[in-house]
């Protein structure tokens, strides 16, 4: 599919990223699509988000644009020029503070300004002008740790902020903090984009939260998963401040999650490919337990079988996007399908909730060796060495090759709470080993029996 036409807009093209192909290497040595053919600009004066769900790419693109790692086909233009290394008019927020422990709050924010040869004096004076338009003034020679999450970031917006980049690139910067930290800063950073001296002429800022994404952005960049592709392109017009209560908004984040859990209506109808045919990297395991799931799925099932997912996120008081793990792990495991913002049960869904408690593992047990790749994987692994037992760092190794060192760790979790629960294999939290169970209870002839 090629990807959607920018929305036009009054200012200057700061960013311009034009069919931009990325790929990684695979466990067995082929190409991984991580980016497939993706297009968008960034103009001045706007705040644009990248929302998708995991594997979609949106910090591989990110990253792309800030010139951290380079395409594999395609282009990143800064100005019209093409980036050959590290973009020059763009500074970085991340998720995870990305402060130095042993750096005072102005030293970390003049760091930047001290790789760009900016007079001691000079950097001296900007970053406290930074951090008190932040909010963080009297703490300039505190340490990182003498700080609340929420002061942490208040840093890296300072760090970012103090260069005065065109673009400010935030890759998932409030999900790290509680709701109402969260809810605070960014608050506060939009009253700071909509004054007059904010030091900084776009935002693109990647995001997992729908709520999020509607409440900043200008423009919505939905992107589909595995590869990532722009799947859908949503100009929100809605006035500044945006109040959630409102029927607008509301329309607004339930026209974002149908796109989200749908299917791309630009695109030509193709037979799906089943969890079956795909590898750990290709299909990565959502963040859900097994107890989530289930939870989920049981009210699901009392609700008819089926529930609208806005309305079954407000009934249990959470983000409509807070679901949607939990949903990706369902559709995965055949529990459940998503058919825009609507989750149905399937049979064996209704099997599994409904059943006694080793019924419900012995079925768990048979949908995640069949449909959950790095499952299926681990067991497989364990059944061709002689004691039937690996460390962990073999799987943590195959899962670098596709994931960030975090993100392996993530799935890595992911996958014993899943293969323990269907006592498909166990794990020493001690000796970091995973080993098949003793009795072998659901190996391959007796869950076929």
């Amino acid at each position: 599919m090629s990807s959607p036409t920018s929305v036009t807009t009054a200012g200057d093209v700061i960013i311009e990223v034009s069919d931009v192909h990325k790929n990684f290497t695979s466990p067995d040595g082929s190409p991984l699509p991580v980016l497939d053919g993706i297009n968008l600009i960034l103009h001045t004066g706007e705040i644009v988000a990248l929302l998708g769900k995991s594997g979609s790419g949106k910090s591989t693109l990110l990253r792309c644009i800030a010139g951290l790692i380079a395409p594999s086909s395609g282009t990143v233009t800064y100005r019209g020029r093409p980036l050959t290394g590290a973009n020059p008019g763009v500074a970085m927020v991340f998720q995870s503070f990305a402060l130095l422990p042993w750096l005072t709050v102005r030293s970390n924010v003049e760091m930047g300004l001290e790789a760009r040869g900016v007079s001691a004096e000079e950097r001296r004076e900007r970053a406290e002008r930074a951090i008190d338009r932040i909010g963080l003034d009297g703490f300039e020679s505190a340490y990182p740790k003498e700080l609340s999450g929420g002061m942490r970031q208040r840093v890296g917006f300072a760090r970012a902020l103090v260069v005065e980049p065109d673009a400010l690139l935030m890759d998932e910067p409030f999900s790290a903090l509680d709701v109402l930290t969260a809810e605070n800063l960014r608050t506060e950073l939009l009253n700071l984009w909509s004054g007059k001296d904010f030091p900084t002429k776009a935002i693109l800022i990647v995001t997992h939260n729908i709520e999020e994404a509607a409440l900043m952005a200008d423009r919505i960049l939905v992107l589909s998963s595995n590869p990532g592709r722009l799947r859908a392109e949503i100009a929100n017009d809605l006035p500044r401040p945006r109040d959630r209560r409102t029927p607008d908004f509301e329309a607004l984040v339930d026209r974002i999650y149908a796109i989200m859990t749908g299917h791309p209506e630009a695109e030509a109808p193709e037979a799906e490919v089943e969890p079956e045919s795909k590898s750990p990297i290709e299909l990565p395991l959502p963040a859900a337990s097994v107890g989530g799931l289930a939870g989920l799925l049981e009210i699901v099932n009392a609700r008819d079988g089926h529930d609208d997912l806005p309305e079954l996120a407000e009934l249990l008081s959470f983000e409509v996007d807070d679901l949607l793990p939990l949903t990706d792990a369902g559709e995965i495991l055949g529990f459940a399908k998503v058919d825009n913002a609507d989750l149905h049960l399937t049979p064996i869904g209704k099997q599994w909730v409904e059943a006694d408690i080793l019924t419900s593992k012995e079925i768990f047990a048979g949908q995640a060796r069949q449909r959950a790749p790095l499952v299926r994987s681990i067991v497989r692994a364990l059944e061709t060495t002689t004691d039937g037992s690996l460390d962990e760092r073999f799987f943590l190794d195959l899962l670098s090759r596709g994931f960030t060192q975090e993100d392996a760790r993530g799935q890595l979790d992911t996958a014993i709470d899943w293969g323990r629960y269907g006592e498909l294999f166990e794990y020493d939290a001690d000796d970091h080993m995973l080993f098949l169970p003793p009795s072998g209870v659901n190996s391959d002839a007796e869950l076929a029996g």
